[in-house]
């Protein structure tokens, strides 16, 4: 099981700001000149694959499953005996717990991403980035230069 499933939530708030700039074009009213953005002043990249093969990812996937399974240990050990309510308040508690070590770890990774991206991008003249999931046509990819800028390599 990988931490990092989570990333799609990243990817959801690229195409809420894509479908926010497309509503302002869309309602933009007729006979309004407006400057198109220049055609590579917006980049692409495969979020999913950086933080699959950051080099952090496994490590952090390892402290995931040890805290996973001490939480699993924990429930096992204090559930005897309880209610079953007390059961469910103690398996949340449990629960939210391994979700913020998640969200700690994933963080992490992510926010090294973010600014492998950033410099990637402004080395390259790139005002924006969107996730390659939600691009059906254009925009340079630079998913190999920044994972270059993350391993060094």
């Amino acid at each position: 099981m990988s931490i990092f499933n989570e990333a799609k939530k990243i990817s959801a708030l690229s195409l809420t700001l894509l479908f926010l700039g497309l509503f302002g074009i869309i309602m933009t009213p007729p006979g309004t000149a407006y400057a198109a953005p220049a055609a590579s002043a917006v980049g692409t990249v495969d979020y999913d694959l950086l933080i699959n093969q950051h080099p952090d990812t496994q490590k952090a996937n390892e402290i995931y499953r040890t805290e996973t399974e001490q939480a699993k240990k924990e429930y096992d050990a204090k559930a005897a005996g309880l209610s079953d309510k007390e059961k469910q308040d103690l398996n949340l508690q449990l629960m939210q717990r391994v979700e913020q070590k998640r969200q700690e770890l994933l963080k992490a990774i992510t926010d090294k991403i973010n600014a492998a991206v950033k410099e990637v991008a402004t080395a390259q003249g790139l005002t924006m980035i969107v996730s390659k999931t939600f691009v059906i046509y254009g925009g340079p990819d630079i998913t190999n230069d920044v994972q270059k800028k993350i391993t060094g390599k």
